[in-house]
């Protein structure tokens, strides 16, 4: 049963009462209001669930109660009661927004009924609204952009190890997008209403660190003024991912596998116990199996952090996924670069043979250089680095030494796809090639490529 607050608004005191004791019986919170004008009144200092008001009263009547109550930003249902019904007033409060139109006498019992119908109607639209303004208000999940299969099995991954509530490490190479697969962890974890941070290991020295980490208490070193509360302390309730992990002093490595263990830190120069909790994620481009080996990471903090592995693919293993990439990136700078909007499948070509040893980060960085470059709406080969203009990489990862060309097999490829991009204009290919005309034809009769 839904109880709720309910304005009784009726010029004759014995139905008004009545009615209130009805309602007060059922547990509702009830006032009432002797004619329309004090039902505004009301209306203007209190919130209502419901208003239940007669038509036919002296002054303000019944209609215009109903249109105060249904103009108020959180507007109550309306019940409008009347002795003198005609359906002519019944369509008129039905199309003012009335919940519904009782004639006089009424059975007290469909009264209860239409009470619990309208009270059960607002909860139903308060909650609508606050789950509308959670959603607005909820930040956007961080994307990883591509529908390659490797992607789609990295994304399903993160849903399912993001419930899981325990320490993860992300491998990747530098470029692949770690940071935003940690954020998409937190995001969809229970921790995500609270702070994620992220902090790269390798940019501080092994003092620096572990302020950073844990803070410092007063005085506990020169110029320590004050108590200072580190990362671990405010992140409390969120994710926190140690980002090159691998870099991260062996002394330090003994610091954060007891904070892991124990979930209680020590702040520097500190004798009390702070107790934490924090999910920490680690992410490196490094083998960290490898580095175990070498010594230079503790096979117990491995251990400790390793409970989940995700590992981000290069980008040059899902190349699909360039052209997706390149619209998404194009989308980013808009605002930036003059609405350029695409790349020309020439220049798209050449992306998609490119290598990337920077990953999508390099395809950004050039993507942003080619547009803020470029003098129409589409990036051609020519808004391309030179590097990338003059020279079509080949030689893939992953492939067998005997599946390499040979150095004049790679130019012969190479001089036919420039001649292909430039219709067949040598002039024009021997410029790109650096070579002036005469040279182009005797490439070109060496490698039998004559006309």
């Amino acid at each position: 049963m839904t109880i709720g607050r309910i304005l009784v608004v009726d010029d004759e005191t014995i139905a008004r009462e009545n009615l209130a004791y009805i309602l007060r019986k059922e547990g509702h919170a009830i006032i009432g209001a002797e004619d329309g004008y004090t039902a505004l009144q009301a209306l203007q200092q209190n919130e209502f669930d419901l208003v239940m008001t007669d038509l036919k009263m002296q002054g303000v009547d019944g209609m215009e109660v109903l249109a105060a109550a249904r103009a108020q930003t959180s507007a109550p249902e309306v019940i409008v009661i009347t002795g003198f019904a005609t359906v002519t007033s019944a369509v008129e409060a039905m199309h003012a927004g009335a919940f519904f139109y009782v004639s006089k006498p009424y059975q007290i019992e469909d009264v209860r009924i239409l009470v619990q119908q309208a009270l059960e109607k607002r909860a139903l639209r308060q909650e609508v609204r606050d789950l509308k303004r959670q959603i607005c208000e909820k930040p956007a999940a961080p994307a990883l952009i591509g529908t390659s299969s490797k992607m789609e099995e990295l994304k399903s991954a993160i849903r399912l190890i993001a419930a899981a509530d325990c320490a993860v490490v992300i491998l990747g190479e530098t470029g692949t997008g770690k940071e935003l697969v940690a954020r998409m962890i937190h995001h969809f974890s229970t921790r995500a209403g609270n702070r994620f941070l992220a902090l790269n290991c390798g940019a501080f020295n092994e003092e620096l660190l572990a302020n950073e980490l844990f803070g410092h208490e007063k005085e506990a070193f020169t110029g320590a003024r004050g108590i200072k509360k580190g990362l671990f302390e405010t992140v409390q309730g969120g994710t926190i991912l140690l980002d090159e992990i691998a870099d991260m002093p062996l002394s330090m490595q003994v610091s954060l596998l007891r904070v892991l263990q124990e979930k209680k830190l020590l702040r520097v120069g500190g004798t009390q116990e702070v107790p934490i909790d924090i999910r920490v994620l680690a992410a490196t481009n490094k083998n960290l199996r490898e580095e175990v080996e070498k010594g230079t990471f503790r096979h117990d903090l491995y251990f400790r952090l390793n409970v989940m592995t995700l590992i981000v693919p290069p980008l040059s293993e899902r190349r699909e996924d360039i052209p997706l990439l390149c619209r998404h990136f194009l989308r980013k700078f808009g605002g930036s670069c003059d609405g350029v909007a695409d790349v020309h499948p020439t220049a798209l070509e050449i992306l998609m043979e490119y290598e990337f040893p920077g990953n999508v980060r390099e395809l950004e960085n050039i993507l942003e250089r080619a547009a803020a470059l470029t003098k129409g709406p589409v990036i051609s080969m020519e808004d391309l680095p030179p590097d990338l203009q003059q020279r079509r990489l080949i030689v893939r990862r992953g492939k067998a030494p005997h599946e390499f060309l040979t150095l004049e097999e790679n130019e012969r490829e190479y001089i036919a796809w420039i001649l292909k991009q430039v219709n067949y204009n040598k002039t024009r290919a021997a410029e790109i090639l650096g070579i002036d005309r005469v040279s182009l034809w005797r490439k070109l009769r060496r490698y039998r490529m004559e006309e």
